[in-house]
C-alpha cells in the first residue's frame, strides 16, 4: 500500500498495481490505438492517392503521431488517468500525492512510453517496473505519477475501531504535535489488522507503539489501560481534533443507533456507550470483542420508580480497568 497519510491519520487507499495487470491494460490500449491507425491510415492513403510521395510520408508521421501518441495522451487527459484498458482492469493513473493527472502528466508519460512501450515493445517499461518499488515506468517516473488500483475488495476496507466511549476526551490535553505521520500510520494499521494477529505478538507490537508515542508526547501509558486501548484512545483525539478543525466545534461523537434501528442493535449500542460494571452474570462483548461480565443495573427496591434510585458510583478501583482486551 501507498505510504500517503492524510492529517486526519488516514491512509489513502492507494494500492500500486502489479505489472501483470498493468502489462494487460496496456496491451489492450496499444491494440485498439493500433486499430484505429490503421483505420485512419487507410481511409488517408485513399483519400490522397492524388498526392505526390513526400506529401504521403508527411500525413503518415502526422496520422502515427495524431492516433499512437496524441491519442493516449487525450484520452488519459481527459478521463483522469482512466484509458479503456486500466478501465478494464481497474486501474488508474493517480499523482504521488493521489490527485488526479493533469495534461501534463499525461505529455511525459506519452511522450516516453513511444520509446519504453512502442519501439521497444515494452521490454523498457517491464524493467522499469520491475526495478520500482510500486511498479513504475519511466514515464511515470519523470512525470510524478503512479498507477493505483481502483477496485478493493469491501473485505479488505480498513476501519480503525472506536475506543470505548468514556475513554473519548481523556487526552485532550496531549500534545500530538511531534508525533510524525509515520508513527500515526503504524499505529491505524496496527489497529486495522489486530485481530489478525498472535495475541502474543499483537499485545508486544502494542506495548512498542504505545512506547514510540510516549516518546513523542512526553505522557506515561496509565497503568489501568492496555496498551491497545491507549493507541485507539490517542488515535481518537488526533482524528477528533482534526475533525473540530475541519467541521468546527462539533468534532466526533459515539456513535448511536438510529430511531428505526432494532431492538437488539439499539440495546447493544446503548450497552456500548456505558462503562463495564463488574456484577451480574451471562457475558457480553467487550471493545475488541472478547466477552466479558454484563452490564447489571443497581437494585430498585419495591415500590420506588427506577428515576428515584440515586445512581451508583463507580470508583476507579470498583471497575475493571478499561473493558478493552487485545483480540484473543
Amino acid at each position: 500500500m501507498s505510504e500517503l497519510v492524510t492529517g486526519e491519520a488516514v491512509a489513502l487507499e492507494l494500492r500500486p498495481a502489479k505489472l501483470p495487470s498493468r502489462a494487460l491494460a496496456v496491451l489492450l490500449d496499444v491494440v485498439v490505438a493500433v486499430i484505429g491507425y490503421v483505420v485512419v491510415t487507410t481511409v488517408m492513403v485513399m483519400s490522397t492517392a492524388s498526392l505526390d510521395e513526400a506529401a504521403q510520408v508527411a500525413l503518415t508521421i502526422a496520422t502515427f503521431l495524431m492516433v499512437l501518441v496524441g491519442g493516449p495522451i487525450a484520452v488519459e487527459t481527459l478521463s483522469h488517468g482512466r484509458s479503456l484498458g486500466k478501465l478494464a482492469f481497474g486501474l488508474r493513473v493517480v499523482r504521488d500525492d493521489g490527485g488526479p493527472i493533469r495534461f501534463r502528466h499525461a505529455l511525459v508519460r506519452g511522450a516516453i512510453g513511444v520509446i519504453e512501450i512502442l519501439l521497444t515493445f515494452g521490454v523498457v517499461a517491464c524493467i522499469a517496473s520491475l526495478v520500482s518499488v510500486r511498479g513504475r515506468r519511466l514515464g511515470d517516473v519523470f512525470a510524478g505519477t503512479l498507477v493505483v488500483r481502483e477496485r478493493i475488495p469491501a473485505d479488505r476496507a480498513a476501519f480503525v475501531p472506536p475506543p470505548p466511549p468514556w475513554l473519548a476526551g481523556r487526552f485532550a490535553e496531549l500534545d500530538l504535535s511531534a508525533v510524525p505521520d509515520g508513527l500515526w500510520l503504524a499505529v491505524r494499521q496496527y489497529l486495522t489488522r489486530m485481530g489478525q494477529l498472535d495475541p502474543q505478538v499483537s499485545r508486544g507490537l502494542a506495548q512498542r507503539l504505545a512506547a514510540d508515542l510516549v516518546a513523542c508526547t512526553g505522557v506515561s501509558v496509565p497503568h489501568d489501560l492496555p496498551a491497545a486501548a491507549f493507541l485507539a484512545a490517542v488515535l481518537h483525539e488526533r482524528q477528533s481534533r482534526e475533525a473540530r478543525r475541519a467541521f468546527g466545534a462539533g468534532g466526533f461523537a459515539p456513535p448511536a443507533a438510529a430511531p428505526g434501528a432494532p431492538a437488539a442493535y439499539q440495546s447493544h449500542a446503548a450497552a456500548a456507550a456505558r462503562p463495564p460494571h463488574p456484577g451480574g452474570s451471562g457475558h457480553t462483548q467487550d471493545w475488541a470483542g472478547q466477552p466479558q461480565a454484563p452490564l447489571t443495573p443497581p437494585a430498585v427496591p419495591p415500590g420506588d420508580h427506577p428515576s428515584a434510585v440515586p445512581p451508583h458510583d463507580h470508583s476507579p478501583t470498583d471497575r475493571p480497568a478499561t473493558g478493552f482486551a487485545p483480540p484473543a
